[in-house]
């Protein structure tokens, strides 16, 4: 059996201070982030998303992936080095691990997909009622297999589970690799009709993340890029 992984998805609020720092101040302190987040990446899985935008109360997610928690935490223990960090909170964070699914028909990777990344990565906590937990097995399977066969509709949407029972507060954390967030929006809907929502106890925050290199996310925390890109716009014009 492949090797399974933990995956942590580690949510930024970054002050509004940290934003009238020196354009000076601020480069050099992103130049760090990216340095931390450069290192990690080259022996295991990173991704960073903004979130500027689409969420009132986060800027920025990282999502990293090990077979062991020690890189994650020593990853972490680098990045809270880092000046930016003295100017952000951690507003968000979920901890999980891969695992087979017990209702999938296909093998499912415990490795992150290199490669398959969508242009937007839906991420949320879910809790099951503790009824479902109670049904027979192969009453659970009867009601997952209507919820997988709509999912199957929606081809442009790639589903990423992951289990945190004992490991953090939620039970799962879902996250969905996606071109199109309105396919996603109408994948949702639909579910909502099957009989497996029904033992949903909750699935919220709900975190629309924009993926994007660590330069560019960190970049739209000030808006440095848009600031060039008006600058420049402005010298062609003369």
């Amino acid at each position: 059996m492949a090797q399974r992984h933990f995956v942590k998805y580690t949510f930024l609020a970054v002050a509004p201070e940290w934003r009238r720092l020196p354009a000076a101040e601020r480069a050099r302190q992103k130049a760090e982030v990216v340095a931390a987040c450069e290192d990690f990446a080259e022996r295991h899985f990173l991704r960073t998303y903004s979130l500027v935008g689409t969420r009132g109360d986060c800027d920025l997610m990282i999502r990293t992936a090990a077979p062991t928690l020690e890189p994650i935490h020593e990853f972490h223990v680098v990045l809270n080095q880092c000046a930016l960090l003295g100017y952000a909170r951690i507003a968000y964070s979920y901890l999980s691990a891969t695992k087979p699914s017990p209702y999938a028909d296909r093998p499912q990777p415990l490795a992150p997909r290199e490669g398959q990344d969508g242009r937007y990565l839906v991420v949320y906590p879910m809790w099951k009622k503790r009824e479902w937990y109670r049904l027979p097995a192969e009453e659970r399977m009867r009601i997952m297999r209507e919820h997988i066969e709509v999912g199957r509709r929606f081809t442009g949407i790639d589903t990423n589970t992951t289990y945190s029972f004992g490991l953090d507060d939620q039970e799962f954390v879902v996250a969905f690799d996606c071109d199109d967030p309105l396919e996603f929006l109408d994948l949702v809907e639909t579910l909502r009709a099957t009989e497996s929502s029904s033992y949903t106890r909750s699935e919220t925050p709900i975190f629309t993340c924009i993926r994007c290199s660590v330069s560019r996310a960190l970049d739209a925390l000030d808006g440095e890029r848009a600031v060039a890109a008006v600058e420049e716009l402005a010298r062609e014009r003369r």
